[in-house]
């Protein structure tokens, strides 16, 4: 990587203060930077940084107010987190391997369809009625089931498994060791509570642009279809249960398990290690914080946490109460010794 900070500026669409001819030859956070090192300001608790960072440039925003002389040379946008995203991905576009050619290691059964453009590495299985279109890479050791059909520019990274009649749409990428279109959790208890495996008939349908993080598992339905939405991204071990589906755009973060046939709405903002029963409908919008438990419908742009979970704001209130019940229940104590003695 060696670039000048006017070309830099051009990608991004920037104003550049500073000698636009200075050099940068690699990426570093604001606090760490380096000369030669490009960096970039978006969380206004890190601005004191802005002014003794070694960087030689950094992305700010176009409406920040200097408080003092900044030594790196400045390129101001609109919005500097998107802008280091856009930039980020232009370069990793310069970087990232061409992966091309069907290895003569890979299996691939004679009625599956394999465009020509794939890639195809050591060591994949593509399973009778397979189709997967142009520009599709699938890295080693992936398994591709039967009647799977992968859209174009889709990437399917390391041991991912993407099982029977799963349909993934365009520009999804896998992550490695996820499981797409695995067995749904559907047992029938008899009459002695001795368990019998109900048949899981149907797929999962990933629409396009998704990111499904490593090892992630998403059940396919019973019936019918576990639907993740356009633009969806899930972070590491995230679960998706049978017949649930994940409304457009929103995000999901590590450790987060989802119940079977939860509908949840677009946009959603989904902290880690978060537990959603079955059977819920959660509206657009919604946010719920880290380690929530949500068992109830909740309404479009609700905010949510605890477990079980309550509104935001009430959360927060009550847990400014029940952090201090040990000297509250101590005051009453006294009160009621008080009591006894007549002193009230």
């Amino acid at each position: 990587m060696n670039f000048k900070v006017t070309q830099i500026a051009e990608w991004i669409g920037a104003t550049v203060e500073g000698d636009p001819s200075v050099e940068i030859d690699h990426f570093s956070s604001i606090e760490k930077g380096k000369i030669r090192g490009l960096s970039f300001l978006a969380n206004p608790k890190y601005e004191n940084h802005l002014y003794t960072t070694a960087a030689s440039a950094i992305i700010i925003s176009q409406s920040l107010q200097l408080k003092q002389k900044v030594n790196a040379v400045l390129l101001r946008v609109k919005d500097p987190y998107a802008s280091f995203t856009v930039l980020l991905t232009l370069y990793e576009k310069m970087i990232r391997p061409s992966y091309t050619g069907i290895s003569d290691q890979a299996f691939i059964h004679a009625e599956a369809k394999v465009d020509s453009s794939c890639y195809i590495a050591f060591g994949s299985y593509i399973s009778k009625g397979a189709h997967i279109e142009a520009g599709v890479e699938i890295h080693p050791h992936v398994f591709i089931g039967e009647g799977v059909h992968i859209e174009k520019g889709s990437i399917v990274y390391a041991g991912a498994k993407i099982y029977d009649r799963s349909l993934l749409g365009k520009e999804v990428i896998v992550q490695p060791n996820a499981v797409v279109g695995s067995d749904g959790f559907g047992f029938a208890p008899d009459s002695e509570g001795v368990y019998s495996k109900i048949p899981q008939l149907g797929n999962v349908i990933v629409k396009d642009k998704v990111e499904i993080g490593a090892c992630c598992t998403i059940d396919r339905a019973t019936f019918g279809s576990t639907i993740i939405e356009e633009g969806v991204k899930l972070d590491n071990h995230v679960h998706v249960a049978h017949n649930a589906t994940i409304g457009a755009h929103s995000a999901i973060a590590a450790l987060t398990a989802i119940g079977g046939s939860t509908k949840i709405g677009k946009r959603a903002l989904i902290g880690g290690q978060v537990g959603i029963i079955g059977h819920l409908v959660i509206g657009d919008d919604v946010k719920v914080q880290a380690q929530s438990g949500i068992a109830r419908n909740v309404s479009d742009q609700e905010k949510l946490q605890g477990t079980p979970a309550l509104e935001y704001m009430n959360f927060n209130k009550s847990y400014v109460l029940f952090k201090h019940l040990g000297k509250l229940e101590e005051r009453v104590k006294e009160l009621e010794k008080h009591l006894k003695l007549g002193n009230l």
